[in-house]
């Protein structure tokens, strides 16, 4: 068994949600011993996948969720596997680089880092990264504030702490390297911040409790203040843990 959060709002999930800055997956590779396998754990719909397979020959893409890999991108060098990140698909020794985007809070992490330590090759790399949360400007941020605090706030999992905490209290049993701050900007419409919103682990489980969904109500206090098709910069600070087994 597996914590599925994600599975019921897959297609939102491959459509919504953020990538990640092309800076970050390169600081990746150029701390790795090598360019040959990368492995992206709990791939979820393949954005960091797809990145990584412009700096390494081949990505080895796993999720537990057959759901998720089925909106996943086709790309030559990515070959996605439905496995838990507990039970990583490949051989002892042949990985450089494993990368983990927005999941290693949901992990049994004892059992993640000893697989770890079983595929990686000698100095290869673990890399963990989340996105805390999400930078509109006033006067939008208070009303998104309370969406995720108030509304949903109840709903979100236990693990959502350490998200919140910026994987600060996440357990890290590495040599752990220096890493420079990184950010993910875009480009969006009302639209697509509802639609990114409606992924959220708490919405999901608001809807379950509820038989209801919050996000109309949060898309008319919104419109006001971000009419029609406008599109505006969304910023994501992005955290990263990255080391050596």
């Amino acid at each position: 068994m597996f914590k599925d959060h994600f599975s019921t709002q897959a297609r939102d999930y491959g459509r919504y949600r953020p990538g990640y800055p092309d800076a970050l997956i390169a600081f990746v590779a150029s701390v790795a011993p090598a360019r040959g396998l990368a492995l992206d754990v709990a791939t979820g719909s393949g954005q960091a996948a797809l990145m990584l397979a412009e700096y390494f020959q081949s990505v080895l893409a796993s999720d537990a969720s057959a759901e998720q890999l089925r909106q996943a991108k086709a790309h030559p060098r990515v070959h996605y596997l439905r496995h838990r990140a507990e039970q990583l698909p490949v051989r002892a020794g042949v990985v450089d680089a494993i990368a983990v985007a927005q999941a290693a809070h949901w992990f049994d992490l004892d059992s993640f880092y000893e697989e770890a330590r079983r595929v990686l090759r000698p100095r290869g790399v673990v890399a963990l990264w989340t996105y805390s949360g999400i930078e509109l400007g006033a006067p939008l941020d208070e009303p998104i504030q309370r969406f995720y605090t108030d509304t949903v706030g109840q709903y979100w999992p236990p693990e959502r702490v350490h998200v919140e905490q910026q994987y600060r209290t996440l357990p890290f049993p590495l040599t752990e390297l220096k890493a420079p701050p990184f950010a993910y900007t875009a480009e969006w419409s009302l639209d697509d911040l509802l639609g990114y919103v409606s992924t959220w682990s708490a919405v999901a489980g608001y809807r379950r409790a509820r038989g209801s969904d919050p996000l109309p109500a949060l898309g008319a206090a919104l419109q006001h203040l971000w009419p029609g098709a406008e599109r505006r910069p969304v910023h994501f600070p992005l955290h990263l843990r990255i080391g050596r087994i």
